[in-house]
């Protein structure tokens, strides 16, 4: 497979996820600029951090007047998730030159991670040029969206009508995302007690639930990984 093809592919690959991101985008440019930011704040927020779930928890976050390490430290849990992307990955792009390491890090979201990732198990004789190809392919249909739906929920969020329920895009999306991914007892494991966490600690403050429930899932999937690893030792 030719880097070129790979990307046409990676770009087809990329292409459903549209239709969850550009709502995605234009709900938190709505949240973001009820929130109080203006357009140049809200696409810097986009531009700079482009992780859809941090941003949404840092600006309900900076509507409560949470103190900014707060803030800080739960939107670093909500992404703490893309240190596992970056390792997972490694072995597939880790010959690429660093600064084409660097942009793919930049373009690391969860929608050009997953299908990635599968793509890349699924065919181990891809060359790193070819895996960087289809990378950049379902980066192509996928950041661009979320600028332009960003933009486009900041500038007209108030003409959307309250009742349209265009929020149904965050739960789908990780939903779609994080199903096809639950492929080991500790990653069940993990998701389970994230959900029971985030449920259990939702009346601490300052969504401070969050990040303990992230913490707690982490602990839980690292303890049964290492109990099955044990179990099947010699």
């Amino acid at each position: 497979m030719t880097p070129i093809s790979e990307y046409w592919r990676g770009a087809r690959d990329g292409l459903p996820f549209i239709l969850v991101i550009a709502p995605f985008g234009a709900v938190f440019g709505v949240v973001a600029t009820e929130a109080g930011l203006d357009l140049a704040q809200v696409m810097g927020f986009s531009l700079l951090v482009i992780a859809g779930a941090a941003q949404f928890v840092a600006v309900q976050m900076m509507v409560e007047n949470a103190p900014v390490l707060i803030v800080l430290a739960a939107s670093l849990a909500v992404n703490l998730r893309m240190a596992m992307y970056s390792a997972s990955l490694a072995p597939h792009l880790g010959a690429l030159p660093f600064r084409k390491r660097a942009f793919i890090s930049y373009l690391m979201v969860d929608q050009t991670y997953a299908p990635s990732i599968l793509r890349y198990e699924n065919r181990p004789e891809l060359s790193p040029r070819a895996r960087l190809g289809y990378f950049l392919g379902v980066a192509s249909p996928i950041v661009p969206i979320w600028y332009l739906a960003t933009w486009a929920g900041a500038v007209l969020g108030s003409a959307v009508p309250p009742g349209l329920p265009i929020d149904f895009a965050v739960p789908i999306t990780f939903l779609a995302l994080i199903m096809p991914m639950l492929r080991s007892p500790a990653h069940v494991v993990a998701a389970l007690v994230s959900i029971l966490g985030t449920l259990v600690f939702a009346f601490l403050p300052f969504n401070l639930g969050l990040l303990l429930a992230a913490l707690l899932a982490m602990m839980a999937g690292a303890e049964t990984e290492r109990r099955l690893a044990r179990r099947h030792a010699p």
